[in-house]
């Protein structure tokens, strides 16, 4: 496909371009080290609208505010002791906190889906950093793809999704993300700690903080209380994704994880997120990986069992997501 807004470099002045895209009620596609995303002036609620509009994102759906440090988010939203601690560890990062919104809260409603609550993070990626400095306010910013596809990690993946959108003012390219999924999500707003989201900052890492938290069980259809939560979400356009995979079947699409000379022998086209195991190197591959074997060819994509722990708990969810229907 070919974008209808062009794609530039992350220099100063393309950055400064964004920063006036952006003031302008322009939506800017943008990396930052878990996804590339899709920002907005958080406080346009006609820019916040266009993005529902541009992703075919359900308006229900909040999204996740993005600031540039501590200060900047103090002022929307109530931060407690818990909250402070753990930005002061995990900010700038993968970090996302929900919290109770202040009553003159400049971020536009759109934004929250109407919650007494706000998404909050502050993004470790340089360019999203520079960009956050350059506009000087808050950006709102969901992954830069169709609703419920599988996350752009790449320049290119933000063209083969919303390259058709004349909503898009352009994009600030980098190269591929770090991580690769999208950040943890940490309800603060109630006295027990809740992980809404898991990420790249694991459990038990928050814990290391907090001391024992809860866990979301089951996803939410309606209303969630935080981005990423729908049932259906990050799937491939056309194929299944069959999960837990011991082989691959005939006419089927290999994802492996870990040594497997055998288990792709069947397989049309045969990837894996990590030959040496390593959960970190399959989060960076995995929606990129999802994106090249999303073929008509394929029956299905048979997915390799991903160990339930740590940054496999992120994996899993996502790829959960991925199959379900």
């Amino acid at each position: 496909m070919t974008a209808r807004f062009p794609v530039l470099d992350s220099s100063a002045a393309s950055i400064a371009r964004a920063a006036d895209a952006l003031r302008d009620g322009r939506l800017v596609a943008f990396p930052t080290e878990t996804v590339y995303g899709l920002g907005a002036d958080a406080t346009n609620a006609q820019a916040v609208v266009s993005i529902f509009a541009a992703k075919g994102r359900p308006s229900f759906n909040p999204l996740i505010a993005h600031v540039a440090d501590l200060d900047m988010a103090e002022k929307f939203a109530r931060f407690d002791e818990r909250a402070r601690d753990l930005a002061a560890r995990y900010w700038p990062g993968p970090l996302t906190f929900v919290l109770p919104r202040h009553a003159d809260c400049a971020i536009a409603d759109p934004a929250t889906a109407g919650l007494r609550t706000i998404a909050l993070r502050v993004p470790g990626h340089p360019v999203a950093a520079s960009l956050l400095r350059a506009f000087g306010g808050p950006i709102v910013a969901p992954s830069a793809n169709r609703s419920g596809a599988v996350s752009p990690t790449t320049p290119a993946h933000v063209i083969e999704s919303l390259g058709d959108r004349a909503e898009i003012a352009l994009v600030l390219a980098a190269g591929r993300t770090q991580v690769g999924l999208e950040s943890t999500v940490l309800d603060l707003s109630e006295a027990i700690p809740l992980l809404l989201r898991p990420g790249a900052v694991t459990r038990e890492q928050i814990e290391l903080v907090l001391g024992p938290i809860a866990v979301a069980t089951g996803h939410e259809e309606i209303a969630p209380r935080s981005p990423g939560l729908l049932l259906k979400h990050y799937a491939p356009a056309t194929t299944r994704v069959r999960l837990g995979a011991i082989r691959a079947e005939i006419g089927e699409a290999w994802l492996g994880f870990g040594p497997d000379p055998f288990a792709g022998r069947a397989a049309v086209t045969s990837m894996n997120l990590s030959e040496k195991g390593d959960l970190a190197e399959a989060a960076a591959n995995l929606f990129a990986m999802l994106r090249a074997l999303d073929d008509p060819k394929h029956r299905a994509i048979a997915v390799a069992a991903i160990p339930e722990e740590g940054l496999g708990i992120a994996i899993n969810d996502r790829l959960a997501r991925a199959a379900h229907g």
